[in-house]
């Protein structure tokens, strides 16, 4: 008669996640005080209580931990986005709502938490794959609103759909990019009312 397998026994301490969200919490709550720039992984593991060597197990450079809250934030803005395009608004007022709330969670990021947001400059100056990802959805989300524009009779259909979405995100790209915001906050609210209406009479059709 076969011995029954006993079965694994629980696993004692933190698991790799879990120990990869600590390192990445406490580094942002560390990056929000000193700044990226200026913090070291030595400076981490001395404020986390670990290791350098031990931080190394987990992320290969400090960019590495920089990329996930980095990426974090950006993900926040993101849904918040969604959140702000979703139904039932029509393909005009849900380019209006998506310019404007990029453009609100961007300056918050940029006045709440001066020090967090360079760290999205820092990637976007790279660039870091996170930019790369938020700008790509970002577009992905243009995409589907000038469809649905297009379905709806709101928006011209002769133009190529990429070529309009990637005119529309240049026009976008300077109240959106952490790096270029920075320089255009003071005029940032009007001018996103007046681009976002000079490209709306463009997809007119």
């Amino acid at each position: 008669m076969n011995k029954p397998i006993p079965s694994p026994q629980p696993s004692r301490g933190p698991t790799e996640h879990e120990v990869r969200a600590q390192i990445v919490d406490a580094a942002t709550d560390y990056f929000s005080r000193y700044g990226y720039e200026k913090t070291t992984v030595s400076d981490l593991a001395k404020a986390i209580g670990f290791s350098k060597a031990y931080i190394y197990k987990f992320f290969d450079s400090k960019q590495a931990i920089g990329e996930v809250i980095c990426a974090n934030r950006l993900a926040a803005i993101i849904a918040a986005v969604n959140e702000a395009v979703a139904e039932p608004y029509g393909a005009t007022e849900k380019f209006r709502r998506m310019f404007k709330t990029l453009l609100t969670a961007g300056s918050e990021l940029f006045f709440a938490d001066r020090k967090l947001y360079d760290i999205a400059a820092v990637a976007a100056a790279e660039p870091w794959p996170s930019v790369g990802g938020y700008e790509a959805r970002i577009q992905d989300l243009l995409t589907q609103i000038v469809l649905q524009g297009r379905e709806s009779g709101e928006f011209e259909r002769k133009t190529p759909l990429d070529e309009t979405v990637n005119a529309i995100f240049l026009v976008m790209r300077p109240y959106i990019n952490p790096l270029l915001l920075q320089y255009n906050l003071d005029s940032a609210e009007d001018a996103t009312v007046q681009l976002s209406n000079l490209v709306l009479r463009s997809l007119a059709p």
